[in-house]
């Protein structure tokens, strides 16, 4: 089982960091938390049975819902897309959501296709919206884009019907309200960049007070005994935010090299320096 959305960003790269802190053990008996699933790289890999996933973009969470519920209906629509895929189809396609008239009378089935049809051929799978919360990312230099990964969605299908899992369309501070002593949440917010601040995902955006607002929400957490990771890019504007200056709360930092590929000039591809930053009591 492997996450069935491309997520600019993803961690797939950097679970043997994560592991150090998160893994299967550590979650064993206990509730898991991810309150910015996007494409759910930890989630899938740890398969926690008991955890609560959250996401504010509703198209995200709709993917969810709709391979839980729907994976049959959705495997059909995607093989549909898959059969049409062109370049004048996929602009076709992402501009519906440009036309209420149209967007809103499509069933969330037919939503989430769209969004998982665009997310596998769009340019590196990066989720983008521009101020009025409309998909902007280009067209992806594909050759045979994997559009309906059969298998792998009744798979995520199987492990979402478990009873312990909850989807949630909410913000971050409402999606760890259950979480308790010895829990883990992890967090993994839009990423601050030094001099462009964040990137948008959704229409609301996130922003430097956002990341306040987390870190604030990180100190409850820890004070209760509930397990606190994070990651980001590493900016002075995120160490600053997550320096230790309670003395009841030590947050240590890891500091770790990421390939990112978003850039679209291959020159200007790098590895860049992310930070993995735990919190805990003193």
């Amino acid at each position: 089982m492997k996450p069935f959305l491309k997520w600019a960003g993803g961690k797939r790269q950097l679970m043997p960091f994560i592991s150090e802190f998160i893994n299967k053990n550590s979650v064993s008996n206990k509730r898991y938390f991810e309150p910015f699933i996007g494409g759910g790289s930890v989630f899938f890999n740890l398969q926690c049975p008991k955890a609560t996933i959250c996401d504010l973009n509703e198209e995200i969470i709709n993917c969810y819902n709709v391979i839980k519920e729907n994976s049959d209906e959705l495997i059909v629509l995607l093989k549909k897309h898959k059969k049409n895929h062109c370049k004048e189809y996929f602009y076709k396609i992402r501009e519906l959501d440009r036309k209420p008239n149209i967007f809103n009378k499509l069933t969330n089935v037919e939503k989430a296709a769209r969004t998982i049809y665009l997310n596998r051929t769009c340019y590196n799978g990066l989720y983008r919206v521009n101020l009025s919360g409309y998909f902007n990312t280009p067209l992806g230099k594909y050759v045979n884009p994997m559009i309906c990964d059969e298998e792998n969605i009744k798979e995520v299908s199987k492990f979402l019907n478990k009873k312990g899992i909850e989807i949630l369309c909410a913000d971050f501070e409402k999606a760890v309200e259950k979480a308790r002593a010895g829990d883990w949440v992890y967090f993994d917010p839009p990423y601050d960049y030094q001099t462009e601040g964040f990137v948008n995902y959704n229409k609301e955006g996130f922003n430097h007070d956002d990341l306040k607002r987390l870190k604030k929400l990180c100190d409850k957490l820890i004070k209760r005994g509930v397990n606190v990771l994070i990651s980001n890019n590493d900016t002075k504007f995120v160490r600053a935010t997550f320096k230790s200056s309670n003395y009841q709360i030590i947050y240590s930092t890891k500091v770790i090299k990421a390939n990112r590929n978003i850039n679209s000039k291959g020159e200007k591809r790098k590895k860049v320096d992310e930070v993995l930053i735990y919190g805990r009591k003193a």
